[in-house]
């Protein structure tokens, strides 16, 4: 498996891989329409100091994750998705995901992780607490987080530097 950072070159597989998950997999009324980030990576997430990464196994996208830097010392983690054949602790591509963009994150300054999901990921959820995330009341948020329409439930981890 091979993680490295993708643009928009990548775009048919990025809008492939999630939609099917989010609509086929998890029936979450997201559309494309809802996500303009996965039509203009480049400016959505790299120009603000972000990055957008995505895992491959023999050359195929099987995985992504996506940081957006909103202020100085803060960021999201959107866009993490795994295809279902390749989740869990044989292939450990989430965690490798996550890792790297926890190594980015910090090499970048960046002080404060948060995400929003849906309560519906109950697995993602549980990963994120094993990766030391907390749950957080949404009134808690910085007021600059990028809020995304279908989350109800938001984590929160510090960096330590």
């Amino acid at each position: 498996m091979q993680i490295q950072p993708i643009q928009n070159k990548y775009e048919n597989e990025i809008v492939d891989l999630i939609l099917n998950i989010q609509q086929k997999e998890f029936n979450v009324p997201v559309t494309l329409e809802d996500q303009p980030d996965l039509l203009d990576i480049e400016n959505f997430y790299y120009k603000p100091g972000g990055i957008f990464l995505g895992a491959f196994i023999d050359e195929k996208l099987v995985g992504t994750i996506a940081l957006v830097k909103f202020n100085s010392e803060a960021a999201a983690i959107r866009k993490m998705f795994v295809k279902k054949e390749f989740r869990g602790k044989e292939f450990q591509i989430a965690q490798q995901l996550l890792e790297q963009l926890i190594t980015y994150s910090k090499e970048k300054g960046i002080k404060d992780l948060y995400l929003g999901t849906v309560t519906l990921l109950q697995a993602a959820l549980r990963f994120y607490e094993k990766n030391d995330f907390v749950t957080i009341p949404k009134e808690t948020l910085p007021s600059d987080f990028p809020l995304m329409k279908p989350d109800n439930v938001f984590c929160h981890l510090k960096l330590n530097q």
